[in-house]
């Protein structure tokens, strides 16, 4: 499946809608077209399977290659970086200090050249792992950023721990397939959740960053903003790559700071297969591919 979705002249277009590229190389002229759009960006170098530490070695050194591309652009913290700790080797023996030691290389890299990390959250089962790296990497570069899923019934609490000043926190709904010991299943509980998380973020001390493409969730996050006295840029919008782009236009065109998650990496079809069972119009688009020629 994933060779007749890589290469199919038909579907080839649709992986290349949410994939940046498979290289660094491919990547940076889709940074530096997103920069003269007036967007920022988010990069997340592909990769969660990890089997061995050789390949967190690995994972860690893509990350450094990409620091050493975003230097000459001289982007700051317009262009970060998201990573996911399992890439890095935490679910492996003695993962939590494989996968701090990994990241820590990374965040002292970003920092040289003005930038920063955010670390990504996955299944419930590593949030205490990757909350405490988040603590440990925030002693020394405070900006480090965290993730928070509103499907999870534990994150109104971490939004509370988490939103003191300097902090940077990404609000997003979750994409893991969580049991309802530990999560809403329903989605109007899911969106319900996120509004109140995103409430105790706005009224905290730290800076926001919500993840969303739901107009109704963008209108209430300024509304919340207008409330809490923010100003446009105490405060930011992300999206994917690929997803309502005029709408990202739009709002960088208001002046809200509008960030872009942009993946790219050989290891693209999970991530791929994710953006098309979040939403069916994506898996709709997907679909429509294959049966057109055109």
């Amino acid at each position: 499946m994933r060779r007749v979705v890589s290469a199919a002249p038909v579907t080839k277009p649709v992986v290349n809608r949410f994939i940046a590229g498979e290289s660094v190389e491919e990547t940076v002229p889709v940074i530096e077209s997103m920069a003269g759009r007036g967007l920022e960006v988010t990069l997340d170098v592909l990769g969660e399977d990890i089997t061995d530490p050789t390949e967190a070695l690995a994972a860690r050194d893509a990350y450094l290659r990409l620091i050493e591309a975003l230097a000459p652009l001289e982007l700051g913290v317009r262009a970060e970086m998201s990573v996911k700790l399992s890439s890095f080797g935490q679910a492996l023996p003695g993962g939590h200090d494989l996968a701090l030691k990994n990241v820590t290389a990374v965040v002292e890299a970003a920092a040289e050249i003005g930038t920063t990390v955010t670390l990504d959250m996955e299944d419930h089962t590593t949030i205490d792992s990757t909350l405490a790296i988040h603590g440990e990497l925030r002693e020394r570069f405070p900006q480090t950023g965290a993730v928070v899923q509103s499907y999870l019934f534990r994150t109104e609490e971490d939004c509370r721990a988490l939103a003191e000043a300097g902090s940077r926190v990404r609000l997003v709904k979750g994409a893991y397939k969580e049991p309802a010991s530990v999560a809403y299943q329903d989605k109007r509980e899911v969106d319900r959740a996120y509004v109140r998380c995103l409430r105790i973020l706005m009224n905290g001390g730290g800076y926001p960053m919500v993840g969303s493409h739901d107009p109704r969730l963008i209108a209430i996050t300024q509304n919340l903003a207008l409330r809490a006295g923010r100003k446009l840029d105490e405060y930011e919008f992300q999206m994917l790559y690929g997803i309502r782009e005029a709408e990202q236009d739009r709002l960088a065109a208001e002046g809200h700071r509008m960030r872009v998650y942009i993946a790219y990496g050989t290891d693209w079809y999970g991530y791929f297969m994710r953006r098309l069972a979040e939403r069916p119009a994506n898996l709709a688009f997907f679909l429509r591919s294959l049966v057109s020629r055109g």
